[in-house]
């Protein structure tokens, strides 16, 4: 058994002091949370959870919504279907949206919220087709291009969310809605957060990937963005790839948030490290950033 020094445990609790003036600013704040099949693919998924179960116990409101890219290709794979994507969206037929609905709603979401009770929080899984949450109209790609069962958030109905969340507990929404033609249509996880941040007018969207934030041409972190130049990194290609629907959900998420943030969600606890520290981790996009 390990014993602590004493300045160990006093370097514990300035930790704890530390956070104590964001926890006290965003105690009863909504924060939407997007964990992505690719970080939980690498990453600590408990971790992860652990945070969002904390955040939830010191009186913040977490939201968390989920993809499954990389399990949703593994299963399409294996049922000798090709993955196909254009600009970060996957192509959807019949076929590849019933793949999507086994792996949200049949295996990624029950499997998170039975660790978030195994980890002492209280959750309860729903997808966009409940309530329904997600109301959705088919999108084609900006090219035109037939994307299949793809849909974009055109109305979002938030009392289910807000019922979870007035019961104390911590809703976990799979990324699939509803088509006002009946058909349940997949849409981007990243799309689904931003819309729900601001429909739920969160103070926080925070997406959790598997890459450490937004790069500039040179390869640096940028550590803040303003929508400006984010779109500006985009029109010149440095942004490019599954990074855009990212961005973009950053992006529109301003329209109701304080902030976005793009984090790093293999680092363990990069959640609170992004939220209870004045350092802060990955990207952050806000309407104006400061001028370096």
């Amino acid at each position: 058994m390990t014993i602590e020094t004493l300045e160990e445990r006093l370097r514990r609790a300035h930790t704890l002091i530390e956070a104590l003036p964001y926890i006290r600013r965003f105690s009863g704040h909504t924060m939407v949370i997007k964990l992505g099949g690719a970080a939980a693919a690498v990453g600590d998924v408990d971790a992860v959870l652990q945070d969002v179960v904390l955040l939830r116990f010191v009186g913040m409101r977490p939201v968390l919504v989920h993809g499954g890219g990389p399990e949703i290709s593994s299963w399409q794979e294996r049922m000798g279907m090709t993955p196909r994507f254009v600009n970060g969206l996957r192509v959807t037929d019949a076929a590849t949206m019933e793949v999507v609905k086994m792996v949200l709603t049949g295996k990624v979401g029950p499997d998170l919220v039975a660790r978030i009770h195994r980890l002492g929080g209280s959750a309860i899984g729903l997808s966009g087709e409940d309530g329904p949450t997600l109301l959705v109209r088919r999108v084609d790609s900006e090219g035109g291009e037939d994307l299949g069962l793809v849909g974009e958030v055109d109305h979002i109905n938030v009392e289910p969310v807000l019922s979870i969340l007035d019961q104390g507990r911590i809703p976990v929404v799979a990324s699939i809605g509803l088509g006002y033609d009946g058909e349940a249509y997949n849409v981007n996880a990243d799309t689904v957060a931003a819309e729900l941040a601001v429909a739920l007018r969160a103070t926080k969207l925070i997406l959790l990937t598997d890459v450490d934030g937004v790069h500039d041409r040179e390869g640096g972190l940028l550590g803040e963005l303003d929508p400006g130049r984010a779109e500006q990194l985009v029109a010149d290609g440095v942004i490019a790839g599954g990074m855009i629907p990212k961005v973009r959900a950053a992006l529109r998420s301003l329209d109701g948030t304080e902030a976005a943030h793009i984090i790093d969600g293999r680092v363990p606890h990069a959640l609170l490290l992004e939220l209870l520290t004045a350092e802060g981790v990955g990207t952050m996009f806000a309407p104006t950033a400061p001028a370096s």
